[in-house]
């Protein structure tokens, strides 16, 4: 990835970092379904009546949309609000990162190179630190996270192949195909009554969740995002986002007053040497040439 590039990617991981305790302030105004439903609904209304189209096929713009909207955030919502707080869940999520890799290699013959690989399980390693280190969640709502992160990881493969001309407008149109589902699960299974007791009571807190959540976390960080995965690796990019819940455990630690421990410090060393592993592999390698030839006796010393 070039520079810029990479800093673009830095600016999403902030933005979504801080998005999980901006969720958690959100739950308390809207039951999950029905807040995804609304986070998708501002999303494509009233831009879409004002972006051009993605140019790329509406079956494969819908799947993204279907795959982030229903699948990716609705699921997470539902997890944290079945008890998954807002640290644990951005730590949990992120095993898209190796279902993004996995993917990748089955559905489009990415292959990723053993340093990348080995990044990822660095990673990987590193988050499984972090969750030991925090506090428990029930195992079910975990679950839902966990397949959260999955539903993401097929929506970055989607993505790929959709090969949008924009990433702001896949962002916007692929919205379109969430509201809709989210809106009748939250019918079935929230209920009519809870639904309008949330829309009639909506409190600052929501209003300034539902904003954060529209503006900053979708349009502005996922079309980002989509336009990254358009010139990048499938790998490379999805690797980036095991820095989120090192920024979401810093911001639950500002905002909630969440201390990280020890564990969860060395955890986040250990998740930002595997996304320097995958997205610097050539530095990785001059490591380690430097490291063999430092460890190589001289010739003088040689018997």
């Amino acid at each position: 990835m070039s520079r810029r590039d990479t800093l673009l990617g830095l600016l999403v991981v902030i933005i979504w970092g801080a998005n999980f305790v901006v969720i958690d302030a959100g739950l308390e105004s809207f039951p999950p379904l029905l807040f995804a439903a609304l986070r998708f609904t501002f999303v494509a209304f009233p831009a879409v009546l004002f972006v051009g189209g993605p140019g790329a096929p509406w079956t494969r713009v819908a799947a993204v949309g279907l795959l982030q909207g229903v699948g990716q955030f609705g699921l997470l919502f539902v997890g944290m609000n079945l008890g998954v707080p807002p640290g644990l869940a951005s730590l949990v999520l992120q095993g898209q990162a190796a279902f993004t890799v996995l993917l990748a290699f089955l559905v489009l013959r990415d292959k990723p190179g053993p340093i990348a690989v080995g990044g990822v399980l660095v990673g990987v390693l590193g988050l499984a630190a972090i969750a030991a280190g925090t506090a428990a969640a029930p195992v079910g709502a975990l679950l839902v996270v966990v397949a959260a992160g999955a539903c993401w990881a097929a929506a970055n493969v989607a993505t790929r192949i959709a090969q949008p001309n924009s990433g702001f407008r896949l962002t916007i149109w692929s919205a379109l195909a969430a509201p809709v589902p989210l809106a009748l699960l939250s019918l079935t299974f929230e209920g009519p009554d809870r639904d309008r007791q949330a829309l009639t009571r909506i409190d600052a807190d929501g209003i300034f969740a539902l904003v954060f959540t529209v503006v900053l976390s979708s349009i502005v960080a996922f079309g980002i995002w989509a336009s990254l995965l358009k010139r990048n690796s499938t790998a490379s990019v999805g690797s980036l986002s095991l820095l989120v819940p090192v920024v979401g455990v810093a911001t639950a630690w500002l905002v909630q007053g969440e201390v990280p421990s020890l564990v969860e410090s060395v955890g986040g060393l250990f998740i930002l040497a595997g996304v320097a592993a995958v997205m610097r592999p050539n530095a990785v390698r001059s490591v380690g040439r430097w490291l063999r030839l430092t460890g190589r006796p001289a010739e003088s010393d040689a018997v």
